[in-house]
């Protein structure tokens, strides 16, 4: 426990101290975001603003795990390292997508189908090395992934083959990554539901490290997953250096996260839910970006469809509200209402799961 708060801590104080000296380096030498043409026209005061802030969110997250298992000498977990690992291979991929942006001098950057690319390659990657890491000498527990679909645990009649468990990864992996993305458009929206989100893996890692099979084989029900303590102690890293970002990405944001850090975020979200045995949970904990992805869907197929009509005035959805009259703080707010509420309702899932015999 003293793991899981001290790498809290760490990767508060890093984001609140660190980003401040960050957005003097950004703005020194001239590396601001480019608005969109097509959107909002209140977005545009926001031309040149600091982006790639969540370089200091991933920087924040991987010293606060590593320092805080260094004060208390514990032990780093491959658990640990593989969401760690998906966070900042993303996080690397986004900050390509950026730094084009900026060298260009255009709000787009890289093409998607190259994005696309370099996610699938990074979630087989994840994927693979999530179930060939074995139980050996020095490590406990199981593999890290399993190849059953997971609820609010594994989903015993639903094993799937290795490769289409790995695909399975794969999928959740590029959806979530995507889908923060999507949700990243207004000042600290995507960063504050990152925070709830993150929060909550960190309660269900703890509850499950209380309930784990291997130290707790007397117990009617018990978890098997690997290194459930030390996910909670990069979960609550991850929600700590969000909360502290949002300190300087609340509206008037000072700096964006930029692709470097919704991509990074969202992957990390799926990394966890993996690993918790909760895949297909994050639905309802990550419904905000559920509903933010589905407007996308939605309109760019209804677009197509009736040859250039649309159901909403812009998507993703946070614009469209934007457009029909609602204040940026007022849309964030709200969104974030949603997010907390099914954040609990995951969270009640979770428990309630427990206490009712799955």
């Amino acid at each position: 426990m003293i793991t899981i708060l001290g790498a809290g801590v760490l990767a508060l104080l890093i984001t609140l101290i660190g980003t401040k000296f960050f957005i003097v380096f950004l703005v020194h030498r001239g590396y601001g975001q480019f608005i969109r043409d097509d959107g909002p026209t209140s977005h545009r005061k926001k031309r040149g603003t600091p982006t790639m802030g969540g370089l200091v969110v991933i920087a924040a997250a991987v010293l606060a795990y590593f320092l805080s298992h260094l004060i208390t000498n514990t032990r780093i977990t491959v658990s640990g390292v593989l969401v760690l690992g998906v966070l900042v291979a993303t996080g690397f991929l986004g900050f390509l997508d950026d730094w084009r942006k900026i060298s260009k001098q255009r709000s787009l950057g890289l093409k998607p189908r190259g994005k696309l690319i370099g996610q699938l390659s990074i979630g087989v990657t994840f994927g693979v090395l999530s179930l060939i890491f074995p139980a050996a000498a020095g490590d406990v527990g199981s593999h890290p992934a399993s190849q059953y679909v997971s609820f609010l645990h594994d989903i015993d009649w639903l094993r799937l083959p290795v490769v289409l468990a790995i695909l399975w990864m794969t999928f959740l992996i590029t959806s979530a990554s995507n889908a923060v993305n999507l949700t990243d458009g207004l000042d600290g929206l995507a960063t504050g539901a990152s925070t709830m989100v993150f929060g909550a893996f960190a309660l269900i890692a703890i509850f499950e490290s209380n309930q784990w099979c291997l130290t707790g084989s007397h117990l009617p029900r018990c978890y098997d997953v690997r290194d459930p303590s030390d996910l909670a102690v990069v979960a609550i890293a991850l929600a700590a250096a969000c909360f502290g970002f949002l300190w300087w990405n609340a509206k008037p944001a000072k700096i964006f996260l930029g692709d470097t850090g919704s991509l990074a975020l969202g992957a990390a979200m799926a990394g966890l839910a993996i690993f918790t045995r909760t895949e297909l949970l994050l639905i309802v904990l990550g419904l905000l970006f559920v509903i933010e992805t589905l407007s996308v869907m939605i309109q760019v197929g209804y677009f197509k469809l009736s040859h250039g009509k649309r159901v909403f005035k812009m998507a993703p959805l946070h614009h469209h509200f934007e457009l029909v009259g609602w204040d940026e703080p007022t849309v964030v707010v709200r969104f974030w209402i949603i997010c907390g509420v099914s954040v609990a309702t995951a969270l009640g899932l979770f428990y309630g799961g427990w206490v009712w015999g799955w």
